[in-house]
């Protein structure tokens, strides 16, 4: 008896672990980058961030294998002067969606190790406290785009 309440214990566990694998709550959707002209250079990633569970997460870095480096960074207004300035870590309340956009917050790549080419996809891990690692693929739009189509 006890046997068997234990396989259904483990069994609804595992069953549990699986759906919320399955249906996260941080999802990241539209990831694009702007083409670039050489290696070396620097690139820039956008994306669309939102949190649909119950609970609040925090992004705390993000990498890439196309870059030396990559970072989160906003531009803000200082009087005249557009700036730009490095974010440590972003909270992602429940219920967040947050825009990562050009003129805005973004992901700097930093020495680039190839050019981005319009129509290549490179992936981009994002770190999260409470949600992991989450790997997403970029797509690269043309060098002047603005927007995800």
């Amino acid at each position: 008896m006890l046997k068997r309440f234990l396989l259904i214990l483990f069994a609804g566990l595992l069953w549990a672990a699986m759906a919320s694998a399955a249906d996260p709550a941080i999802k990241i959707d539209k990831a694009w980058a702007r083409a670039t002209m050489q290696p070396g250079a620097t690139g820039v990633v956008y994306l669309t961030l939102s949190n649909s569970g119950p609970a609040a997460d925090r992004l705390v870095g993000v990498s890439s294998p196309v870059a030396a480096e990559a970072g989160l960074h906003i531009m803000v207004m200082e009087g005249t002067v557009m700036q730009m300035r490095p974010v440590d870590a972003l909270d992602v309340k429940p219920g967040d969606s947050i825009q990562f956009k050009p003129g805005g917050l973004h992901i700097m790549l930093t020495n680039l190790k190839q050019a981005l080419k319009q129509g290549q996809h490179f992936p981009l891990t994002l770190d999260f406290e409470k949600a992991g690692r989450i790997e997403v693929e970029v797509t690269v739009l043309p060098l002047g785009a603005s927007a995800y189509p």
